[in-house]
């Protein structure tokens, strides 16, 4: 299993938002940067993610998972955007900030830290841990 991470802005699309659409879940659309693209073509069914609220709270929320592999981004008009399914699994019990990630010496190297504006992005087993540990999981 690989680690993820999912940017959303909270007043766009929500963690809240993802927990009411249920196990049905939601497509991970809009995203136009290939480097972001290209992450979602390498997840595959069952792996996990932490949800991140950008731009306010700047926070990792929630954990997800991936429940369709990357297709077609049916927002997009040009068919090499493509984006994955992800479903809500459970709320972190307390919601882990980037400026604590920074102040964490095992997220020293985590993508998130050193490049915050990538919308999708791995997460390291290790990292995975970290968090979840600071989390109360």
């Amino acid at each position: 299993m690989a680690y993820w991470l999912f940017k959303s802005e909270p007043d766009v699309f929500s963690w809240d938002d993802l927990v009411a659409r249920g196990d049905r879940g939601e497509e991970w659309d809009g995203v136009r940067n290939y480097q972001a693209r290209n992450f979602m073509r390498a997840m595959k069914l069952g792996d996990q993610g932490l949800f991140y609220h950008s731009n306010i709270g700047k926070e990792a929320v929630g954990i997800v998972e991936v429940i369709a592999e990357a297709h077609r981004d049916s927002k997009a008009e040009d068919p090499k955007w493509e984006c994955v399914d992800i479903k809500a699994v459970k709320p972190l019990p307390k919601a882990i900030s980037l400026d604590q990630a920074k102040q964490e010496p095992a997220l020293k190297d985590m993508v998130l830290v050193n490049n915050s504006r990538l919308s999708v992005q791995p997460v390291s087993e290790a990292e995975w841990d970290a968090i979840l540990r600071l989390s109360g999981l």
